[in-house]
């Protein structure tokens, strides 16, 4: 059985400046720690209980190639103020806040690779966030 002690999410941003800048400034993620030199150098990001990585770099896609597979799920406090402090800051809102059929408060955004990111607020009375009698 593997015993995980730490997990992180690992991108590899095609313009390293560029996503550092989306993800440390227009988002504000706090940094973890960097490593490395140049523009290239790694960044690591808190991402409430898990980490993300940004290293190296990745080839542009072609233009007929899709988003990438990866998703990033992040939980906020209140999706209303994510959202506002996102356009205020020249996020790109690829889709404004829904309350979805599961009870999920979700908004998507995405990075400047077009990695799709949502933002979810989970209401006090869902499941995820209360189980009565467990």
């Amino acid at each position: 059985m593997v015993h995980v002690l730490s997990s992180r999410v690992l991108l590899r941003p095609t313009d390293p400046d560029r996503s550092r800048a989306f993800y440390g400034e227009r988002l504000g993620l706090a940094v973890h720690r960097e490593f490395g030199t140049g523009p290239e150098r790694g960044t690591v990001y808190f991402l409430g209980g898990g980490f993300l990585e940004l290293s190296g770099r990745a080839e542009p896609p072609s233009p007929s190639s899709s988003p990438p597979d990866v998703r990033l799920w992040l939980q906020v406090e209140d999706i209303a103020v994510a959202h506002e402090e996102l356009a205020a800051g020249g996020v790109d809102i690829v889709r404004p806040p829904v309350l979805e059929p599961w009870g999920l408060l979700e908004m998507w955004i995405a990075d400047p690779d077009g990695t799709p990111i949502v933002l979810v607020e989970i209401p006090a009375e869902h499941p995820l966030r209360y189980r009565p009698g467990i």
